[in-house]
């Protein structure tokens, strides 16, 4: 579950995109072929309550660039934004696979989802027993950790989800519906390309602005958040052997990036 909430401005970056979908009939609500032209938007307005979830911390058994989704392949991050309801974010490694052989140099595709569970309900009551949750925008910035020191910002996204998903699926002006039967918001493929050549890890960082839903079935109990969520990554030496590969950069890390947030409050 998510540490305790924290109010934090989602920063504009002047950051290049590289997006690639591939669309797939699965359980979850999926992403049209637009979302490769969609340019990238600062979210406008800020949220009443944010509920911010830390970088995972690096120990001195890690690797320099601390990261679960390294180790896994896969992770899945969950914030409460009420009692008993969760807000799931799943990232997975696409290709390669293997996140060992995440280097700067090659293409590295990953796909995450979002969905909303209410864990005071049975998963399968009906739409009008759960409390519901509407998302209206998905950011995802990013910062590097490089050797020499510098800092750089190779991948950013933000907009609408209304915009990313078939007319068909339950919207309102508050935004997507993410629990619902169509099965929340799936974005199956996406890139991060070239980095510099002394990237050992990069962090992105997802903000999702919700609407939550206080009481089932009640249009008047609806309050705004912004959830925060961080991905360190780690990035390994192209050069290195695919048996024994190392990251470019040494010492320890938080999993963010040197200047991360320094006009917000950071744990």
């Amino acid at each position: 579950m998510s540490s305790p909430s924290r109010r934090r401005p989602v920063r504009a970056l002047a950051l290049a995109v590289a997006l690639a979908s591939s669309v797939t009939l699965t359980g979850c609500t999926q992403v049209v072929d637009a979302f490769n032209a969609l340019q990238a938007q600062t979210s406008g307005g800020g949220q009443p309550v944010v509920v911010s979830t830390p970088v995972p911390q690096s120990s001195a058994t890690a690797m320099p660039f601390d990261s679960r989704f390294t180790y896994d392949g896969s992770v899945s991050l969950s914030s409460e934004v009420a009692d008993g309801l969760e807000l799931r974010l799943d990232v997975w490694a696409v290709d390669p696979k293997r996140t060992m052989e995440w280097t700067s140099s090659n293409e590295k595709q990953f796909g995450f989802a979002l969905n909303v569970h209410d864990h005071r309900v049975d998963e399968k009551a009906v739409l009008a027993q759960k409390r519901r949750v509407y998302i209206s925008s998905v950011s995802v910035t990013s910062q590097t950790a490089q050797a020499g020191g510098q800092v750089s910002n190779p991948f950013q996204f933000s907009a609408d989800p209304r915009t990313l998903v078939p007319s068909d699926t339950l919207r309102s002006d508050r935004g997507l519906l993410l629990n619902s039967f169509q099965g929340g918001l799936l974005v199956p493929t996406t890139s991060i390309r070239q980095l510099p050549a002394d990237t050992y890890g990069i962090t992105l960082e997802f903000a999702l602005n919700i609407a939550v839903e206080g009481t089932a079935n009640s249009d008047t109990s609806f309050t705004q958040q912004t959830v925060y969520q961080y991905l360190p990554v780690a990035i390994f030496d192209g050069d290195a052997s695919s048996d024994s590969p190392a990251p470019a950069g040494s010492g320890t890390s938080t999993g963010r990036a040197p200047g991360w947030g320094q006009s917000g409050n950071q744990g």
